[in-house]
């Protein structure tokens, strides 16, 4: 019995591993670029960052940068303002394909920036491979799905059958004097290793996100044996008596997001601000800490500013919400490496990197093993005594 789930553990390693190739290889280094796409576009993107003019400088409300903003974007209504950590613009976006930078100190106009890019292009391909959004997310999710259960498998073949010095030192060091073809099964037998636990979270995080025959269950499990919460949000009252211009409701919620909601006290917001005619019972939103995995969602009124009640995952404090909920806002961070910083993007990085290696290293072992089998002379006959 052993002995044959041995057999097909290797036969599905192998097999699948070919067939869903491809899909890991784009996913895999797709993610790798992604890691420090932040990172990079603040970089390349000068419009991007905006130093204090002096120590001490305050920011300013929404108020006056959102119509800073529309003034280059005549005929768009804006659609939200992202504050971000000291040091960065402050972020407008529009119903549109642009966004628009302005430094948050001085109310001035940085700049305009597609949001098509090569980043999001790569975005792309790592969310459908590029097909077709329906047929290609769910591609990546099962074939995510599948790479999942291949580490697993992998894992199994890298075991030692027998714990001696010998197989320790081959199972955890690449020889790398060896032939090419040696280094390269180090490559993926080693490495494959190393990056299990990197691997494994990434591919988990990814198909939790997705798959909600996934989630739901894990939800339960995480929570108790609680159901996962329905968004829901309550109407702003477009009977209000005596209703505020939606600016100076967006600058009180803005207020009070960096003085009372964030915990701890964070300066990255983000404020959604309904469209006039298309949304006029909807809430403005506003999430906080948007710069670390700790964000939680607030609704108000967009006529009195009143906070309104709502239910999800993100609509509890982060430190009061339970393990289910924790888990569910952080899964995102978890994913792509944003969870402690830097340290995990550059150990994220390394791990997607490696991922995209495993089928190339593994499509080698096996086209060594079938070239050896053909280059294999057939067994002579024996002869018959005399």
């Amino acid at each position: 019995m052993k002995s044959a789930l041995l057999k097909f553990n290797a036969w599905f390693h192998l097999w699948i591993g070919i067939v869903t190739g491809l899909i890991v290889f784009i996913v895999s280094i797709t993610g790798c670029i992604l890691v420090f796409e932040s990172d990079i576009r603040d970089w390349l993107y000068p419009e991007r960052m905006a130093e204090a003019p002096a120590p001490g400088a305050q920011q300013l409300p929404p108020s006056i940068l959102i119509p800073a903003a529309e003034a280059v974007m005549p005929g768009y209504h804006v659609h939200g303002i992202q504050y971000h950590i000291p040091g960065k613009a402050a972020e407008i976006t529009f119903h549109s394909d642009s966004v628009v930078y302005v430094n948050p100190y001085t109310g001035k106009v940085n700049g305009i920036r597609e949001k098509i890019d090569f980043f999001s292009y790569m975005e792309t391909g790592h969310v459908t491979l590029w097909l077709p959004k329906k047929v290609g997310t769910k591609i990546v999710l099962y074939g995510t799905l599948i790479f999942f259960f291949l580490l697993l498998t992998g894992l199994v073949l890298w075991w030692p059958k027998k714990w001696n010095r010998h197989n320790i030192k081959n199972a955890f060091n690449i020889k790398w004097k060896a032939k090419f073809k040696r280094v390269n099964y180090d490559l993926h037998n080693v490495l494959g290793f190393y990056t299990l636990p990197v691997t494994i979270i990434m591919a988990f995080t990814g198909i939790y996100m997705g798959l909600g025959w996934v989630q739901k269950p894990f939800y339960w499990l995480t929570s108790g044996g609680k159901s996962m919460p329905a968004y829901y949000e309550a109407p702003s009252d477009t009977a209000a008596a005596n209703p505020l211009p939606i600016l100076k409701v967006a600058d009180e919620v803005w207020r009070r997001s960096v003085n009372e909601l964030s915990h701890p006290k964070s300066a990255a917001v983000l404020i959604g601000i309904p469209d006039d005619e298309d949304e006029k019972t909807a809430a403005i939103y506003c999430y906080t800490n948007m710069e670390g995995a700790f964000y939680t969602g607030h609704y108000f009124d967009q006529y009195t500013g009143e906070k309104l009640q709502a239910s999800g995952v993100d609509a509890v404090p982060f430190q009061d919400a339970h393990f289910g909920d924790q888990f569910r806002r952080m899964n995102y961070s978890l994913h792509t490496g944003l969870i402690l910083g830097l340290p995990t993007k550059i150990i994220y990085f390394i791990g997607s990197l490696i991922a995209a290696s495993l089928p190339i290293t593994g499509f080698y072992i096996w086209w060594g093993k079938k070239k050896k089998q053909k280059k294999k002379p057939a067994k002579r006959p024996q002869q018959a005594a005399a």
